[in-house]
């Protein structure tokens, strides 16, 4: 299916020099360091509902930077979700909160749970279909700080907790809900799955089940009667981490059973807010099936704003800094929707 025309009032993405190819802008996008100018953040631990298997509370950490007061209801606030494996501190959050704080945005950057050294906070896992998690954070603030306009952004497999959050709620979302952003958003994750596992990506593979891995033992030794550390043996692929390990520990029959249940989607027809998906048709491993691009092109509060370059989260252009344009495409148009919606 061709890709849907470019909308107006966005500016079209070119690739920076010498980094058309979708391998090297991730690898570059994703490990570039960005200039930290942020204040010291808040720490707030928000409550999340228990997930399958038990009823002992989990809290995830939400690093806060909160305009003064008493504007700040009014600001216009961003609620970044990272990727998977990633936390509040990935780069790629660290650029937007940047950004979007310099606009005059208060800014959470929210870990999920167990990230950002937070293990001890749940007795669970996390997942993609954890939806509810970013849900409770976007109620918790909109209810102690009295704020009035919201947006939700998501990476990767936060871009997949963001619109599946927001395809659940539909029309019955919190009226300060005014926008949701997913940024090479894992929207369908068995497709996904499967492109990770291809020859070509397995670099990106290896290095995400090292990572679940090791996260998995650790909470095995923090919560041995939880965890069966042996379950973790063998394991060659992302895909069977989710059918030995997530699937098991998480509620599911098996991995083709969490993709299906988790996938944002399912409900992308049922979002009622203004949504921004941004895709690189050289991502090395996010697919969009034919049947989710019918359903984005068949609601209009969704844009599709598909590259033909870009890579994994990544979109890195020329610079400008004459304008005040660090190439960081993504972060920029993120921030646009966010200030056009606010």
């Amino acid at each position: 299916m061709a890709s849907p025309p470019w909308p107006e009032g966005y500016p079209e993405f070119q690739t920076r020099r010498w980094l058309s190819n979708g391998h090297l802008q991730t690898i570059f996008g994703n490990f570039l360091p960005r200039p930290n100018h942020l204040p010291r953040p808040v720490a707030q631990l928000v409550e999340v509902s228990p997930a399958h298997g038990t009823q002992i509370s989990s809290q995830v950490l939400c690093e806060c930077h909160w305009q003064p007061l008493p504007e700040r209801p009014q600001r216009p606030t961003a609620i970044i979700v990272h990727g998977l494996e990633g936390s509040s501190r990935s780069q790629y959050v660290v650029g937007n909160a940047n950004k979007l704080w310099q606009a005059g945005c208060n800014v959470i950057r929210m870990n999920m749970r167990n990230c950002g050294g937070t293990e001890r906070l749940t007795p669970t896992l996390y997942h993609s279909g954890l939806s509810g998690d970013v849900g409770r954070v976007l109620r918790f603030f909109i209810e102690t700080q009295g704020l009035q306009s919201v947006s939700l952004i998501g990476y990767s497999m936060g871009g997949n907790l963001v619109l599946k959050l927001a395809g659940e709620l539909g029309a019955d979302a919190p009226p300060a809900l005014r926008s949701v952003i997913g940024v090479s958003p894992a929207v369908d994750l068995g497709v996904s799955a499967d492109a990770l596992h291809t020859w070509q990506n397995r670099l990106y593979e290896r290095r995400f089940l090292n990572a679940l891995l090791k996260r998995f033992r650790r909470k095995a030794m923090l919560f041995p009667r939880a965890f069966d550390p042996q379950r973790g043996t063998y394991i060659t692929s992302v895909r069977e981490f989710d059918d030995r390990i997530t699937a098991l520990y998480s509620g599911f029959r098996s991995a083709d059973d969490y993709y299906h249940r988790a996938a944002a989607a399912r409900v992308l027809d049922q979002i009622a807010v203004p949504a921004l998906l941004l895709h690189a048709c050289d991502d090395p491993f996010i697919r969009f099936t034919e049947e989710t691009r019918a359903v984005i092109a068949a609601n209009p509060h969704l844009t599709l704003l598909e590259t033909e370059h870009g890579g994994h989260c990544a979109f890195l252009a020329p610079p400008d800094p004459m304008n005040g344009n660090d190439g960081y495409w993504a972060e920029h148009t993120a921030m646009r929707f966010v200030l056009a919606h606010a």
